[in-house]
C-alpha cells in the first residue's frame, strides 16, 4: 500500500495495524518526516515501512518504479491548500496515471479532499466508483476503469 502526502503517517500506520504487509509513506516536509520516523520506531514497524522523501509530483513515477509488487491500497491526502489549486491534469499525469500503471487488478485509490473541491470522474485510466462525505471532507474511491 501507499500513503501519499502522508504527513505523520495515521492511515498508513493504521493499516499496517490491521493487517497491511508493507506501506510506503511519501511525505515532502523534513520535520513531518522526522516525526513519521519517529512513530514507526516507536510501533517497531521498519521492516513493512518504506520512506519516499520529497515532492510526491514530481518523484512518485520514480518511486513506484522500484518496487517489486503492485500497489494494492493508495490512499491520496494532499494538503487542502495544495488540492484546492491543483491542475488536475497535471494531477493525472504525474499521480494517477502512474498509480494506475502500478496498481493490482483490483486496486483502489482512495483520495481524500475538502467538500467543495470537485475532481473530475475519470483521471487517466481511473475512475470513481464511488463517493463518501463526512462532514467538511469527501473521500473519492477510485479504480482501473477496466477492473470494475
Amino acid at each position: 500500500m501507499a500513503d501519499l502526502f502522508c504527513g505523520t503517517g495515521t492511515l498508513g500506520l493504521e493499516a499496517l495495524s490491521e493487517g497491511a504487509a508493507k506501506c510506503c509513506f511519501a511525505e515532502r516536509d523534513r520535520k513531518v518526516v522526522h516525526r513519521l520516523k519517529r512513530n514507526i520506531q516507536t510501533l517497531g514497524l521498519e521492516d513493512r515501512c518504506e520512506m519516499w522523501h520529497g515532492d510526491v509530483q514530481v518523484r512518485l513515477a520514480s518511486w513506484l518504479a522500484g518496487l517489486d509488487a503492485p500497489i494494492d491500497v493508495a490512499f491520496v491526502d494532499p494538503p487542502y491548500a495544495l488540492v484546492r489549486r491543483w491542475d488536475w491534469r497535471r494531477a493525472e499525469q504525474t499521480i494517477f496515471a502512474p498509480l494506475a500503471e502500478h496498481l493490482a487488478g483490483d486496486g483502489l485509490v482512495v483520495l481524500r479532499l475538502p467538500k467543495r473541491v470537485d475532481c473530475p470522474r475519470t483521471l487517466g485510466r481511473l475512475r470513481i466508483y464511488r463517493h463518501r462525505e463526512y462532514g467538511d471532507m469527501k473521500l473519492e474511491l477510485f479504480r482501473r476503469a477496466e477492473s470494475e
